[in-house]
């Protein structure tokens, strides 16, 4: 049963994914409200990260629909207003971010082709959001930083760097595949602090891509469990942990490693 379906902001309804003759996601939905956040939670292959990329915008489904405050979104052919609100953060920011750009260059191509600043900014005032996003996610406000490539980082950091980002064209949504599995246990934490924080300063609705159980309770309201691209269990992250129902989910739950964020971030 979909959740908050009336006053969702973000909704994927029916979705069905098709390699072949094999169905990565099959008849998925979920809803999503303004502020709040859902992981969607499996092992690998269970059609989480298919759902994540339907969701963005990358892969069209054979089934289903995708929509944005109420209004449909183009499956793969979204306009620019509808890829600017719903923003993809990937899980390994090595190969996400291209490594002869600088950061620069790295956040300030989004805010030009969406228009974020105006027509025609000059770099002063280009210069100022981009260094306004580093401190934003966390990497101060040195104008240094903005001349340096992302090799020049450390995995913690281009993580950071791909958050501002997605954060550079002020999206609603923000979609997020396992943002910290690539990342040291101590930078994962510091990843989801600054994913807390950023939904209650920000606002922003965010789909969570998480293999672990422990990740989605720490900051999400909501849990789906996937297996088999099929959703088998839906609710809210305290239901499920106080009674997560199949056998599968049980089976999560108790490999679920314990992981907090800061007090009071959680939406």
């Amino acid at each position: 049963m979909t959740r908050h379906a009336s006053s969702a902001l973000f909704e994927m309804r029916g979705i069905t994914v098709h390699y072949g003759g094999f169905t990565a996601v099959d008849h998925v939905s979920l809803s999503l409200p303004k502020g709040r956040a859902i992981g969607i939670v499996g092992e690998s292959g269970a059609g989480k990260s298919t759902l994540a990329r339907v969701a963005a915008g990358l892969i069209a489904p054979a089934e289903g629909q995708v929509l944005l405050a109420g209004q449909p979104l183009a499956p793969i052919r979204r306009t620019r207003e509808q890829r600017r609100r719903v923003q993809m953060v990937f899980q390994n920011p090595d190969s996400s971010l291209n490594p002869s750009h600088s950061v620069y260059r790295i956040l300030s191509e989004g805010m030009l082709l969406h228009h974020t600043l105006g027509s025609r900014p000059s770099r002063e005032v280009i210069t100022r959001r981009c260094l306004e996003l580093l401190r934003m996610v966390g990497l101060g406000e040195s104008a240094g930083i903005l001349s340096r490539r992302p090799q020049a980082f450390s995995g913690g950091q281009r993580q950071r760097i791909a958050i501002a980002r997605a954060l550079a064209v002020n999206p609603d949504v923000l979609v997020a595949d396992e943002p910290t599995s690539a990342l040291d246990v101590s930078v994962q934490h510091e990843i989801l602090d600054l994913l807390a924080e950023l939904r209650q300063t920000n606002g922003l609705s965010l789909m969570l891509i998480t293999h672990d159980l422990g990740v989605a309770n720490a900051l999400c309201d909501d849990i789906m469990v996937m297996r088999g691209g099929r959703s088998v269990v839906h609710k809210s992250t305290e239901g499920l942990f106080a009674d997560p129902g199949p056998q599968y989910a049980q089976d999560l739950l108790a490999a679920a490693r314990s992981v907090s964020i800061a007090p009071g971030m959680r939406g």
